[in-house]
C-alpha cells in the first residue's frame, strides 16, 4: 500500500485502483472477514439468550424463522465459502507454492501474475460452484 492510500484511511483501503482482480479479491477478503466476525458476534448473542430462560430462547428462535434471516444465512454461507477459498489461495501464494522462491529480477522479467491467475480462476470457479450448489439447496429447502 502506498503512503497516499495509508493516509486516506478506509477510503484508501476501499479504493482498489489499478490492482487488478487480485486487488478486488483482497478487498472482498477483508469485507467478508468483517462480515463473518459480525455474524459470529450475533450468533453468540443469540446463543446467550438461552441463559435468560426458555421464554427468551423461544423469542430468539422465533426471530430467526423468516425469509430475510434465511437470505442472510445464505449471505454468510457465500462469505464463508469465498473467504475460505480465497484464504487457501493466499496461503498457497505466500508459502511459495504458486510463485516459487524469490529470485533476482533478470531481464526479461517474468511476472508472477501468469502463475497466480490460473490458480485464482480455478479457485474462484470452485467457490462459485459451491455457492451455486448452496443456493440450490436453499431453494430446495424453502
Amino acid at each position: 500500500m502506498n503512503k497516499e492510500a495509508a493516509r486516506l484511511g478506509v477510503y484508501g483501503w476501499l479504493r482498489s485502483g489499478k490492482r487488478g482482480i487480485e486487488g478486488y479479491l483482497f478487498l472482498l477478503h477483508r469485507i467478508t472477514g468483517i462480515a463473518l466476525l459480525a455474524f459470529l458476534c450475533m450468533h453468540v448473542f443469540v446463543s446467550l439468550t438461552r441463559l435468560f430462560g426458555e421464554q427468551a430462547w423461544a423469542w430468539a428462535m422465533a426471530m430467526t424463522h423468516s425469509v430475510l434471516i434465511e437470505l442472510l444465512e445464505y449471505a454468510v454461507f457465500v462469505a464463508f465459502i469465498f473467504h475460505a477459498f480465497n484464504g487457501i489461495r493466499l496461503i498457497a501464494i505466500e508459502l511459495g507454492f504458486v510463485v516459487g522462491r524469490p529470485a533476482e529480477p533478470v531481464f526479461p522479467y517474468k511476472g508472477s501474475i501468469t502463475k497466480q491467475r490460473p490458480l485464482t480462476i480455478t479457485i474462484m470457479v470452485v467457490a462459485g460452484v459451491l455457492i451455486l450448489m448452496g443456493g440450490l439447496e436453499l431453494l430446495r429447502l424453502t
